[in-house]
């Protein structure tokens, strides 16, 4: 699992999303307009953060709202914080 956080996490265009997502849950569409890459580009972007558990999605009606997977971070500092007290 940390290998597809690590991975998830290198891209600059993940990192915004989730710069994004840190102060607010969107839509992909909310997403989206904070790009000028095309809306297959941000999908699967947001696809790899959710294969990665980094963010979470909820349909509501025709939209998913996605949001942030605070445990997730929470984890990798943990996991961190012990790796550098050995």
């Amino acid at each position: 699992m940390l290998d597809k956080t690590i991975t998830a996490l290198s891209d600059p265009t993940r990192r915004t999303i989730l710069e994004l997502l840190k102060q607010q849950n969107l839509t992909a569409g909310e997403i989206a307009s904070n790009f000028s890459i095309s809306k297959p580009s941000i999908s699967h972007h947001l696809s790899i953060l959710k294969n990665s558990d980094l963010i979470s999605s909820v349909r509501d009606g025709q939209e998913i709202i996605y949001s942030l997977n605070v445990t997730v971070f929470d984890e990798i500092a943990v996991m961190l914080i012990d790796f550098f007290k050995k």
